[in-house]
């Protein structure tokens, strides 16, 4: 897959990134170090409101934990082009890592992981490729079901 304009791909694909989300507690959004971008833990927020509450898949579906997964995605790539200033900075998404509210005997965070990582290639083409964690805990900040942080190289 060739690498692909971001904000032209966010065009094609009908995504308007949302406001940048603040901080829920004490630190920032975004912390550059070199070309590495960091990303702080992006819960799904959408217009200011939880789009969910609870763990996967007792209190939310999978389904509803992909979607939150997207979100968070769309959360971080906000909170990135207010760091940057252009999406088209981006060379690379080095690493996602994915928390998932579970309960017990649930083990089916790879699939919710996918909601992100899906679309950061369809954003980026293959630089959006990254290495990745899907991690399953008993809870996480807010109740969210997900929870997802990044790091993204840049020139």
């Amino acid at each position: 897959m060739p690498n692909l304009n971001p904000n032209e791909s966010l065009k094609n694909l009908n995504i308007t990134l949302p406001d940048a989300p603040k901080p829920v507690a004490a630190y920032v959004p975004a912390r550059q170090s070199g070309n590495l971008v960091y990303i702080s833990g992006q819960i799904p927020m959408l217009n200011g409101t939880l789009m969910a509450t609870g763990a996967v898949p007792s209190k939310v579906s999978v389904e509803q934990a992909i979607e939150c997964a997207q979100q968070c995605t769309l959360n971080a790539l906000a909170n990135l082009q207010n760091h940057l200033g252009d999406l088209s900075k981006v060379t690379g998404v080095i690493r996602v890592g994915v928390f998932v509210a579970s309960d017990i005997g649930f083990g089916s965070q790879p699939q919710i992981a996918n909601g992100c990582s899906d679309l950061l290639v369809k954003i980026f083409g293959e630089p959006g490729s990254h290495a990745r964690a899907a991690v399953g805990v008993s809870a996480l900040p807010l109740d969210v079901p997900v929870e997802i942080e990044f790091i993204f190289e840049v020139e």
